[in-house]
This record gives C-alpha cells, sequence and structure tokens, in this order.
C-alpha cells in the first residue's frame, strides 16, 4: 500500500492539523497509530488486558515473556496516551494501579484477534516459506 492508496481515505480534518502531512499523503495521519498497534508490546500487553481483564504492573510484567520492567512502563504510557489503556490508583495501603482497556481499546482487540487466528493458521506455511528463502539465499 502506498501514501495514495484509493482504499485509504482518512478525514480531511486529520490531515490538516496533523504536523507535516499533506493532503497528498494521507495515510501520513494514520501512520502513528498504525505504528502503536504494529508494536509488538502494545500488542502482547493488550491481548493480556483482554484476556484477563484489568492487571497491575507486576502482573502484565510475569505476563508478557520478554519485556522488560521499562519497556512496559513505556508501552504502558504510549497505550494510555493513546488512550487504548486507563490507569486507575486503587485506594489500599500501600496504594496500587491497576490498568485496564477502554471501550476504544477493546475494540481493537477484536481486530488483534482476527490477526493473531491468521498467524496461527498460517504458521506452517510461513515457516515453509522461510526455510525455503533461506535454503535458495544460502545456494546462491
Amino acid at each position: 500500500m502506498t501514501d495514495t492508496h484509493t482504499e485509504v481515505t482518512p478525514d480531511e480534518a486529520i490531515v490538516e492539523t496533523t504536523p507535516g502531512c499533506e493532503p497528498v499523503r494521507p495515510v501520513c495521519g494514520i501512520r502513528d497509530i498504525l505504528d502503536r498497534i504494529g508494536d509488538t508490546w502494545s500488542v502482547l500487553v493488550t491481548i493480556q488486558l483482554k484476556l484477563n481483564g484489568p492487571r497491575r504492573f507486576g502482573q502484565l510484567l510475569r505476563s508478557v515473556d520478554g519485556i522488560s520492567q521499562r519497556m512496559l512502563t513505556v508501552t504502558l504510557r504510549r497505550l494510555q496516551r493513546d488512550g487504548l489503556i486507563t490507569r486507575t490508583v486503587l485506594d489500599t495501603s500501600p496504594p496500587q494501579v491497576e490498568y485496564s482497556l477502554t471501550a476504544v481499546g477493546n475494540s481493537l482487540t477484536n481486530i488483534l484477534k482476527e490477526l493473531v487466528d491468521w498467524a496461527a493458521t498460517n504458521r506452517a506455511d510461513i515457516d515453509d516459506a522461510r526455510r525455503r528463502w533461506d535454503q535458495s539465499v544460502t545456494e546462491h
């Protein structure tokens, strides 16, 4: 897909108010959003919140395999800024923080589920294609 792909027609107001975007490049207005939802950690955190409901930081850290404490903090802040999750300070002693999906974040999980299902269905074919590619590259 290119920036001028005819199937992508964002609202003109988005293009006009997005710094650095030109009307001839309408995808520019959604690129940052696609970057966020295409980010591995954002996807995994969102899936964990969908599967398990509201979670505390430590619970997320343990359930998202391979994520560092710093990267989880960065990811949660970005998701919160984008309105995909909420951060709630619980009235406990000591205070605890809980993260949960917003309505917008929850709607994203429907799309992510389709993507996850697609990946699971096609994993073997993709693995075979990668092996064939790697073999052809090493033979030349």
